[in-house]
């Protein structure tokens, strides 16, 4: 792990290779899983102050469990996350072109919101858990985002490079800034605090 203020960072952050390919998987996050996306504080009071705006591109069924569940729930680890239709995809998933995306970052880039979408959708492959004084940054390697490894492994895109909209939304230019010259002296093998 690597130490970047408060944040402790895994080192597959720097080295494993990714990006996207929802051609192939379909936006496959949005459906699967056994949980909604996780809220950060204050996230569920974004999205309820954007509502309106982004209902309009919801389908009924995604509508109809907003109405019913609220705009997020508390899973079974205590998490407050977004709701689910009959326990499967995500209350704001949309399909657009047969692939699956978020009525909440739709609204965003019609400007119609000025909530993009939860910063872990964002952030994903990588997961932030926070304690008490540090927050750990992991990467999760799920087998829905085989493609999008295949790709990022293709065109040579390291996984902090497809993530840096999302990791400068979440810490700042600075903070960014730091974790690409981790990065850089990763790859010049003078990064001395990785251990053996």
């Amino acid at each position: 792990m690597l130490q970047i203020e408060e944040t402790l960072v895994s080192f597959d952050v720097l080295e494993r290779r990714f990006c996207c390919d929802p051609a192939t998987c379909r936006g496959a996050c949005c459906v699967e899983g056994d949980s909604g996306a996780p809220l950060a504080p204050g996230e569920e009071r974004e999205i309820r102050e954007n509502y309106a705006a982004i209902a309009r591109y919801m389908k009924p069924a995604g509508l109809a469990t907003v109405e019913r569940a609220g705009f997020s729930v508390v899973d079974v680890e205590g998490d407050r996350v977004t709701p689910l239709i009959d326990g499967r995809e995500c209350a704001y998933a949309i399909e657009e072109g047969g692939c699956c995306c978020c009525a909440i970052e739709r609204a965003w880039s019609a400007g119609k919101s000025c909530f993009r979408k939860p910063v872990s959708c964002h952030l994903y492959p990588v997961r932030v858990t926070r304690y008490r004084h540090h927050e750990v940054m992991n990467y999760d390697r799920w087998q829905l985002c085989a493609p999008a490894r295949a790709r990022g492994e293709r065109e040579d895109i390291p996984l902090y490079l497809f993530l840096k909209e999302a990791l400068v939304r979440k810490y700042g230019e600075e903070w960014y800034a730091q974790l690409c010259q981790a990065a850089a002296a990763l790859r010049e093998g003078t990064l001395t605090t990785r251990p053996e």
